[in-house]
């Protein structure tokens, strides 16, 4: 009961995945990226068991086609599943069991795809197709835009309640990792968050390796941007 973009940044070799759904917490089970590797998600019903081994076949070196054939193949509750897997290559593929609850399916491309079930027609996995394909902003943000596209387009008919990000770039933590776990509007919530977090992005991937680079709101605001308070 989910809908989903992933993708991959061409230029920055970034791997990301967002999704929203009618479930709670959907961040804790779903999606999995491990850097320079690849990104995906393991939905529908959810089984972070099969999350866990997508996350091992991608750490191996295995390609998107095959991580998810694999995670079909073996499953013998693959009927009620949906997966998805980009990888650093530009390789996008999916599977989408038979007994998903309507409307269910996927599209891929170069880099990206688009998934979602139990959602209220096609529409929902064109709109997200459409606003991920354009590779102008930057890999978050269009993730971010896949899933507002999805939630404009209908989304699930019963609404959502938990939406997430996670994104990583060369490090092998993430570059971004945010969860709204229950919210009436947890797209326009995670929206929210993001447009706060997101410009931070830079300033955690090199504190580690520079620990006197200054606390969060000082390095904004000598960049014109605003602190990441309360608001």
């Amino acid at each position: 009961m989910t809908f989903t973009v992933v993708a991959r940044c061409p230029r920055t070799r970034m791997l990301g995945v967002a999704m929203a759904t009618r479930s709670v917490a959907v961040g804790n089970r779903c999606p999995v990226v491990v850097s320079r590797m690849a990104a995906g998600s393991v939905q529908a019903v959810a089984d972070p068991r099969l999350t866990l081994t997508c996350q091992r076949l991608i750490a191996l070196g295995w390609h998107a086609p095959k991580v998810v054939q694999e995670l079909a193949d073996s499953d013998p509750r693959r009927a009620s599943r949906q997966i998805g897997v980009v990888d650093i290559y530009g390789h996008a593929a999916a599977f989408t069991g038979e007994t998903n609850n309507f409307y269910a399916g996927h599209i891929t491309g170069d880099g990206w795809l688009a998934m979602a079930n139990a959602v209220v027609s096609a529409a929902v996995v064109e709109a997200m197709a459409a606003a991920v394909l354009d590779e102008g902003p930057a890999l978050e943000e269009r993730l971010i835009r896949g899933i507002e596209a999805g939630g404009r387009a209908g989304g699930q008919k019963e609404g959502q309640n938990s939406a997430c990000i996670l994104v990583h770039a060369d490090e092998p933590f993430s570059y971004l990792d945010l969860r709204v776990d229950l919210d009436d509007e947890p797209i326009a919530e995670l929206r929210r968050i993001f447009d706060r977090i997101s410009p931070l992005g830079p300033y955690f991937q090199e504190r580690p390796y520079t620990p006197d680079i200054g606390r969060d709101d000082h390095w904004l605001m000598a960049r014109g941007l605003p602190p990441p308070g309360r608001h």
